[in-house]
């Protein structure tokens, strides 16, 4: 099993995650014309959500990538 390899798919997939969030919010904040009504009812506070949860999922797997890392080190002294 690749740990590291399905880490750093995971970390991709938060890094998409959170980029398409922000795009989302800039596209919004740099409309300056006259208010409109918006084309899709998804509010800030849910755009802050998928923010945060993109986060919390990057950062959950910076710590299995680490933690595979110890395994592989651990594995390796043994080894030797």
């Amino acid at each position: 099993m690749d740990i590291l390899g399905i880490a750093q798919q995971g970390l991709q997939q938060a890094e998409v995650q959170f980029n398409r969030t922000a795009q989302g919010i800039a596209q919004t904040s740099l409309n300056t014309g006259p208010p409109q009504p918006p084309d899709d009812s998804v509010s800030l506070s849910d755009n802050a959500v998928s923010l945060l949860g993109a986060t919390n999922q990057y950062e959950a797997i910076v710590g299995v990538a680490h933690t595979a890392s110890e395994m592989q080190q651990e594995t390796l002294s043994l080894l030797a």
